[in-house]
């Protein structure tokens, strides 16, 4: 029998806790259980295990992450958009680290759930949106959002893993990669299956 007050959202929540204190890679089934003071058996009522958890966990961040970019992109455009963009998502990855993974790595997720999550789907119309207003049609737009990802994603695995060790601050590269960024955008190369809109 499930324990009182156990919902397959208090071990997502407690699961993603967990992963942001010791990586999503360490987490276990047994830590979740222990942080919610109930024995291992008692979470397989709600998940139904630690891949299940796990892609809980992704659609979970997928929808923090995005709320936090679009609240901090609503009403800008241009560069505006661009560096609201990429500091609430440089933010969320800094803040969340174990979350911030589950969106970056293939997870099999539940297909009913990630049907009703809407952070997947929002997150692309916000990527979308915000490279519109460069201007950019398909499939310029597909390669300009691999090349955001990469760009963020990169830069920060590299600082969490101190990889910017040069006494430069990281903060300052990171302002004059966005500046570069906004430059391409607004000169993106054209192509022969597609240009500008």
């Amino acid at each position: 029998m499930a324990r009182a007050g156990l919902t397959a959202e208090r071990v997502t929540i407690a699961g993603a806790e967990l992963a942001d204190e010791v990586g999503l890679d360490r987490l276990t089934m047994s830590q979740v259980a222990r942080r919610l003071g109930v024995k291992d058996a008692s979470l397989y009522a709600h998940v139904r295990g630690l891949e299940d958890l796990r892609g809980r966990i992704a659609l979970l961040a997928a929808d923090e992450k995005t709320i936090r970019i679009a609240e901090a992109t609503s009403g800008r455009a241009g560069k505006d958009a661009l560096v609201a963009f990429a500091d609430a998502w440089r933010d969320y990855a800094r803040r969340y680290p174990g979350r911030y993974t589950a969106t970056q790595i293939p997870i099999e997720i539940d297909p009913e759930l990630a049907a009703k999550a809407p952070g997947p789907r929002r997150a692309v119309e916000l990527t979308y949106g915000m490279l519109r207003g460069y201007g950019l049609a398909e499939p310029n737009l597909t390669d300009a959002v691999r090349l955001l990802r990469s760009t963020f994603h990169g830069f920060v695995s590299l600082e969490a893993a101190g990889g910017f060790a040069h006494r430069r601050p990281a903060q300052d590269s990171w302002v004059r990669a966005l500046d570069a960024l906004h430059i391409l955008l607004e000169h993106w190369p054209s192509s022969e299956e597609g240009d500008r809109a």
